[in-house]
C-alpha cells in the first residue's frame, strides 16, 4: 500500500528534474489524463450496486476502467506472446528454413497460445463482452448496431393470429396459453400477456391449493375460486390479488360466510352461519361484526341490535330461549346502562344497569329507560330489516364458476400446447 501511495503521488506532482524537459512533460501530463479517467481513483457508486447474475460491472466515466486486470495473470501471457510472436516473424521471415520446419514451428506457437487462452478463459471472455458493449454503445450514437438474436422464448403454449410487418396473418402467429414451473414448486397453466398471467388460468400452490379464475398483470382480477388443501374454498370476485366485491367463504370447519368483500376481509353486508348452529345477518368491518346486525345463538337465544368491534354494544332487544327479553344499553357484551328486563310471565326491573346487573332500580317507564327502550327496539328493527345481497351473492358465485370452467379449458390448452412443443410469445 505504501509502494502504491508513493507511486500515485508522484505521478500527481513533477518534479524540478522532470520539468526540465518538454517530453517527459508532456508524457507526464498524459499520464495524469488517465488518473482523472479514474485508474487510480476510488470505485464509484454506480459499482459499489448489486448487479445482475452474469452480467458484467462497468465503470461509467472511465474508458480505460474495464480492460484493467491484475499483473499476475497479465505478465506472462504478454511476455509468452510477444517472445512467440518474435520468434515467429524471424523464423518465416529467413530463406533457409525447411517449411516443415516452419509448420511444426507454427503448430506449437496455436498449441502454447490455446493453452494459454484457456488458462484466461474469464478474462478473455470479460473483454469480449467489454467490446461488444462498446460497440453497441457508440454503434447506436453513430447510426449502426449489431443485429440482435431473438431471445429464447421459455413458455409454452397455443397460438392465435397476430400482426407484425413483413409477415401474413397465416405466417405470423402469437402464443398465448403456456405453462410455467415456478422454482417453489408451483406451476401456472393458462393464457398470458406481456410475460404476466392475464386471462383465464389455473395456478396451482406446491401441497396448499388451487386457484382457478380470471387473471390481470400476474394477480386474481375478476371471478374465480381459490379452494386450499384442508377443505376451505371460496367463490367470488378479486380485484388486485384480493377477494373484493361479493362472494362466498366455506371454512374446512364448517363455517361459512357470504356477503361482501373489502381488500381481502369481510366488509359491508353479510351472512355468517357457525357449524354448531349458531348464524348471524348484518354488517361487517375489516372482518368482525361492527354495525347493525341479528345473531341467532345455538342455545335458542337471539339478539338484534347494534355491534362494535364483534361484541354486542349500543341499544339492542335480547330475546332469551326461556322466554325472557331484554331491551336496553349494552356494552362489549354486557347489559350497561339504562334498560328494562321483562320475564315471561310479564313482570319488568327497570334501571339502571352495571356488568349485567341491576344497580340503580327505577319505576317503570321513567324518561332514562324510556329512551333506552325506545331506541334498542329501533335498533332492532333496523337490523331485522336490514338489505339483504342474496342476489348478488349467487351472481357472483354463478360467475366465479363459469370463470373456474374457462380457466380450466385454458389448462388443458396450455398443457397440449406443451406437448406439441409451441413457445408462448412474452411480449
Amino acid at each position: 500500500m505504501e509502494g502504491q501511495k508513493s507511486q500515485a503521488k508522484l505521478t500527481r506532482t513533477q518534479s524540478s528534474l522532470l520539468r526540465s524537459s518538454p517530453t517527459i512533460r508532456s508524457s507526464i501530463q498524459s499520464f495524469s489524463s488517465i488518473n482523472e479517467f479514474g485508474i487510480d481513483h476510488e470505485p464509484d457508486i454506480e459499482e459499489q450496486k448489486p448487479h445482475k447474475p452474469g452480467s458484467t460491472p462497468i465503470r461509467r466515466g472511465s474508458f480505460f476502467s474495464p480492460f484493467r486486470s491484475s499483473p499476475a495473470r497479465m505478465g506472462p501471457v504478454l511476455v509468452v506472446s510477444v517472445v512467440l510472436m518474435y520468434t515467429l516473424f524471424v523464423f518465416f521471415s529467413r530463406d533457409d528454413i525447411p517449411t516443415s520446419e516452419s509448420l511444426l514451428l507454427a503448430l506449437i506457437f496455436v498449441a502454447v497460445l490455446l493453452f494459454f487462452a484457456g488458462k484466461n478463459r474469464e478474462s478473455i471472455h470479460q473483454r469480449y463482452n467489454v467490446f461488444r458493449n462498446l460497440f453497441d454503445e457508440y454503434g447506436k450514437r453513430f447510426g449502426f448496431q449489431r443485429t440482435q438474436s431473438k431471445p429464447v422464448q421459455w413458455f409454452i403454449g397455443e397460438t392465435k393470429l397476430g400482426h407484425k410487418e413483413g409477415k401474413s396473418e397465416n405466417e405470423n402467429q402469437v402464443v398465448r396459453e403456456g405453462v410455467e414451473l415456478y422454482s417453489n414448486g408451483d406451476i401456472y397453466e393458462g393464457e398470458y400477456h406481456k410475460g404476466r398471467c392475464n386471462g383465464s388460468g389455473v395456478y396451482n400452490y406446491f401441497v396448499k391449493g388451487r386457484y382457478e379464475g380470471d387473471w390481470v398483470d400476474g394477480k386474481y382480477d375478476g371471478y374465480g375460486i381459490e379452494s386450499w388443501a384442508r377443505g376451505s374454498k371460496y367463490r367470488g370476485q378479486y380485484r388486485q390479488g384480493l377477494r373484493h366485491g361479493y362472494g362466498v367463504y366455506k371454512f374446512y370447519t364448517g363455517d361459512t360466510y357470504a356477503g361482501q368483500w373489502c381488500n381481502g376481509q369481510s366488509h359491508g353486508v353479510g351472512s355468517q352461519s357457525c357449524s354448531d348452529g349458531s348464524s348471524y345477518i348484518g354488517e361487517f368491518k375489516c372482518a368482525v361484526k361492527h354495525g347493525l346486525g341479528c345473531y341467532h345463538f345455538r342455545n335458542g337465544d337471539w339478539y338484534a341490535g347494534e355491534y362494535f368491534g364483534d361484541k354486542i354494544h349500543g341499544f339492542g332487544v335480547y330475546h332469551f330461549a326461556n322466554g325472557h327479553c331484554y331491551e336496553g344499553s349494552w356494552h362489549e357484551g354486557r347489559k350497561q346502562g339504562y334498560g328494562m328486563y321483562t320475564f315471561r310471565n310479564g313482570d319488568t326491573r327497570c334501571g339502571e344497569w352495571d356488568s349485567g346487573n341491576l344497580k340503580i332500580p327505577s319505576p317503570p317507564l321513567t324518561d332514562a329507560v324510556l329512551r333506552a327502550v325506545q331506541a334498542s327496539r329501533k335498533a332492532a328493527e333496523n337490523a331485522i330489516k336490514l338489505r339483504r345481497v342474496d342476489d348478488q351473492v349467487k351472481k357472483a358465485v354463478t360467475a366465479a364458476n363459469r370463470a373456474a370452467t374457462a380457466a380450466r379449458v385454458a389448462a388443458i390448452k396450455a398443457v397440449q400446447n406443451q406437448i406439441n412443443g409451441n413457445f408462448c410469445d412474452t411480449s
